[in-house]
């Protein structure tokens, strides 16, 4: 029996595929959105084992655009449209893992990785160890996460405690358009799987990007990705923030210059593992900590920072380590979620009472 098909009775007529357009180069001044999408664009350029999966990724380019252009330049095996199912999303990637590909799965909104949980951490976090490390699991999870956009309810979730919580996981949070570039070519390139959190309510804010510049780490040793950052050098309190907290912070410090009051602000840009060691030198010098995230402090990231802080720093503290963030609460509605958010009085309220001691 003859099969005729499609491919092989097509026009000839039809003009090629226009060739893609050059990578942009120089340093540029892009929002995060942008930058993560230039990210995406040289991982998939560079190894062809990358690809992209997930819910309206494709023709749409996202819920968010952040994936915009990059259907029509890879096409649908690359940039694959899924259905909406986050369980199947993730154990389709773990699946081409295991193959040796290197999938990037988008969630589109952080209220919706529930579903897909426990294929994350029973089976993503657990088979490199399960395996006696046989077996890899490259596999990267973006999650728009964090609130200050007006959503609706499981729209503006903060989980990252959940996975950092979970051996086995990297997670992590850009907070700036150039870690954006950086950060999310280093997480693909991690042999590890990468919980990669993007701070959506920050999207549109815009900070220069080296287009240029090559990856800190060489491929499949991502190395940067284990380190937080000074982003403002201080004296008298140490500000640990990360992903959408760390503006927060920049925006306290300046306020406190205003006072008379010097703060050191650090951007922990990896929640798992932690850099104790930057965190904790600064402190050394500061002798006082608060830490700042968007999810409730009960039980949150910063109760670790403190913890670790404590631990490392015990001798030189001159007040207890304090948290700034979420009430332990759902996430409120729209109209009052700036009241839930931890906001720039909140933070130095907080820098006050270290002073205070």
């Amino acid at each position: 029996m003859t099969v005729t098909t499609d491919r092989a009775t097509a026009r000839t007529d039809v003009p090629p595929a226009p060739e893609p357009a050059p990578f942009p180069t120089g340093t540029q001044r892009l929002p995060l959105a942008k930058a993560v999408n230039l990210g995406l664009r040289r991982a998939l350029r560079n190894d062809e084992r990358v690809l992209l999966m997930g819910e309206d990724i494709g023709r749409l380019g996202g819920v968010f655009r952040v994936t915009d252009g990059l259907f029509a330049e890879f096409g649908e095996d690359r940039v694959v449209d899924t259905p909406l199912a986050e369980s199947g999303i993730v154990g389709t990637a773990i699946g081409l893992a295991l193959r040796g590909y290197r999938p990037v799965c988008e969630i589109q909104f952080d209220g919706f990785v529930f579903p897909a949980f426990d294929q994350i951490t029973t089976q993503l976090a657990k088979m490199h160890y399960r395996s006696q490390g046989r077996l890899r699991l490259p596999v990267v999870i973006r999650i728009p996460y964090g609130g200050g956009i007006g959503a609706i309810e499981h729209h503006s979730e903060s989980p990252e405690a959940l996975f950092a919580h979970t051996p086995g996981l990297r997670v992590v949070s850009p907070s700036t358009a150039a870690d954006g570039f950086t950060m999310i070519q280093q997480a693909i390139a991690s042999p590890d799987p990468v919980i990669f959190l993007e701070p959506k309510g920050r999207y549109w804010e815009k900070g220069d990007v080296d287009l240029d510049a090559p990856l800190p780490a060489p491929h499949g040793a991502p190395a940067d990705l284990d380190h937080a950052r000074v982003v403002r050098p201080g004296t008298d309190v140490t500000v640990v923030a990360y992903g959408p907290t760390v503006a927060t912070a920049l925006k306290a410090a300046e306020a406190a210059a205003a006072e008379g009051t010097s703060l050191e602000v650090i951007d922990l840009r990896t929640i798992s593992p932690i850099d104790t060691a930057t965190v904790a030198a600064s402190v050394a010098r500061t002798g006082r900590c608060v830490v700042v995230h968007e999810a409730p402090v009960l039980y949150g990231t910063g109760a670790e920072v403190a913890a670790r802080v404590t631990e490392e720093c015990f001798f030189h503290l001159q007040a207890p380590v304090l948290r700034v963030g979420g009430f332990h609460t759902p996430y409120p509605v729209s109209k009052v979620e700036h009241e839930y958010l931890p906001g720039l009085d909140r933070l130095l309220d907080a820098v006050d009472r270290a002073l205070a001691f």
